[in-house]
């Protein structure tokens, strides 16, 4: 009965550690690069890219939902499928659509809290610690998936729109995320709230390294090709999964969640 109460607590999601922090900005590194190589460099286009990209998260979130235990693997390679869609739809939203970057982040930012809210709706709560049945999963990798786009246009709306440029962009987003560290550190600023601001803010600071990467030596960038920075950071995501720990996280067995 003990190993069933434990499997009953263990959730299919990481820990939230620095390691998992440090994993989740170079996947949504890798997911602007890579979306990129797919819809500019291969000349899929936005509407393609993002209709190959959504199959393969269908895929992806249905294998994650489906497996049985924790998978670090599995995981992140459905985070990596969330933040390339991601890429990808913000940019169909943005230009192809013709809302601008403006009206893109209003309507992805309505469809995050409207995903979070009908969350809150049915399961009593949006924290990641309770994630553990498939209804939790779907909500959550619903709200990944759009706290993901949402980062892309909230970058390119900081870049462009804001007048900041790219480097102007990651200053003030690694502000926010500072800002978040401390409140997270010195205050009891609710944990859940934290999260995801930080999910949404670190899209587009890896956005930003994606771009320091393909950017021209002239521009203050390394100059690589966009798919040969995609495998650079696939390797360092890879590299990240063999030597960093990666644990299920736990979510409150029935008697701890009402206490």
């Amino acid at each position: 009965m003990h190993n069933v109460r434990r499997e009953e607590i263990m959730s299919k999601v990481p820990e939230v550690t620095l390691f998992f922090w440090i994993i989740k900005i170079a996947a949504t590194t890798l997911g602007e690069t890579g979306g990129d190589s797919v819809t500019m460099t291969l000349g899929w286009g936005y509407l393609s890219g993002t209709a190959l990209f959504f199959a393969l998260l269908v895929v992806l979130v249905l294998a994650q939902i489906l497996a049985k235990r924790f998978h670090a693997f599995l995981y992140w390679a459905t985070i990596v499928a969330s933040t390339t869609f991601g890429t990808t739809m913000a940019d169909f939203a943005d230009r192809s659509l013709g809302i601008g970057y403006t009206g893109g982040s209003a309507l992805l930012f309505l469809c995050l809290m409207t995903i979070l809210g009908l969350w809150y709706w049915s399961q009593g709560t949006i924290s990641v610690n309770t994630v553990s049945t498939p209804k939790a999963e779907a909500f959550y990798w619903a709200a990944i998936t759009f706290s993901q786009t949402l980062g892309t246009a909230l970058g390119d709306w900081a870049a462009d729109t804001g007048g900041l440029g790219y480097e102007g962009g990651a200053l003030v987003f690694a502000a926010g995320l500072a800002i978040l560290a401390g409140l997270y550190f010195w205050t009891k600023t609710s944990r859940v709230f934290l999260f995801w601001a930080a999910f949404i803010l670190t899209r587009p600071l890896g956005a930003t390294v994606g771009d320091l990467l393909d950017k021209p030596v002239a521009d203050g960038g390394f100059a690589f090709s966009r798919p040969l920075a995609s495998a650079i950071i696939a390797a360092f995501i890879i590299v990240c999964l063999l030597v960093l720990p990666q644990r299920a996280g736990r979510h409150p067995a029935p008697s701890e969640a009402k206490s």
